[in-house]
């Protein structure tokens, strides 16, 4: 077991409960530069891996504009006289059963980004309705289910999600830009209680949303592992319904209590 791995087991047998409210990303950013006297903040820097007898400052920005991560933080460590710098992705989560969308954009930005074949793009916007469908008695006369689809064009989608699962888990949950994330927290907001949250490295959430097989589920949509795809629908029906997303399940990372299944890992570096 690695040094985080023990660090985040340790906390695991702590409280993970609040001591204060969390109304969104500007209020973990304040915790992180109130750090001296947030006793959240000196467990997530604990679990990051940080020294705190060895911090001389502590500066959290959030992070604006189409970016995965959401609050940087600038750690500077007096003795090493350098400045660490850690991104994180914060879900806020009001319903334990919510899923959050991760990733939304029309089907070509996709093929741009993971070098789709026209024919499975093709297939795509068959889905998400982008383009008119085809055949009669479907279930949704906008646009066409995968399952809905002959049995192989179904598999030319699950081979090449499967062969490109790697690289399409990390653009959606980590991102590409120059703001990686590197830490995904979760806080549940509850009504009558304090907020609970879960703080873990990046690459234990892509094995965790990213492990298991790709699938066409019995809705007619895809699942690769615990990561849902399907047609982004609402907006009133206007254009950008038609766009493709991706959506997780963020409470999952709390574990047993939410009935979460064991998937195989995947190998994130």
């Amino acid at each position: 077991m690695s040094n985080y791995e023990l660090i985040r087991e340790k906390i695991r047998l702590g409280s993970r409960t609040a001591k204060s409210g969390f109304e969104n990303e500007r209020d973990v950013a304040v915790k992180f530069n109130n750090w001296r006297n947030d006793e959240d903040s000196e467990q997530w820097l604990t679990i990051m891996g940080y020294d705190l007898k060895e911090i001389e400052k502590v500066t959290a920005i959030v992070i604006t504009g189409s970016h995965k991560t959401d609050v940087q933080v600038q750690i500077t460590i007096h003795l090493k006289q350098a400045i660490a710098v850690e991104n994180l992705s914060i879900k806020l989560v009001s319903n334990p059963q919510g899923f959050n969308q991760v990733d939304k954009r029309w089907v070509d930005k996709y093929v741009e980004m993971w070098n789709i074949p026209e024919n499975i793009a093709e297939a795509l916007k068959l889905f998400t309705g982008e383009l008119s469908p085809r055949g009669t008695s479907l279930r949704d006369p906008r646009r066409m289910f995968l399952d809905e689809m002959d049995t192989h064009t179904q598999r030319l989608i699950v081979d090449f999600f499967s062969e490109n699962k790697i690289l399409v888990v990390s653009d959606i949950l980590k991102g590409g830009d120059e703001f990686p994330v590197n830490w995904m927290m979760v806080v549940l907001k509850k009504t009558k209680e304090n907020p609970e949250w879960i703080l873990e490295h990046i690459n234990h959430v892509l094995n965790f949303f990213g492990g298991g097989a790709v699938r066409i589920t019995e809705r007619g949509s895809l699942k690769i592992g615990r990561i849902t795809m399907q047609r982004k629908g609402g907006d009133g029906g206007r254009d950008t319904s038609k766009m493709l997303q991706f959506k997780i399940n963020p409470m999952e990372l709390f574990g047993s209590k939410y009935s979460v299944e064991t998937e195989p890992r995947l190998n994130f570096r």
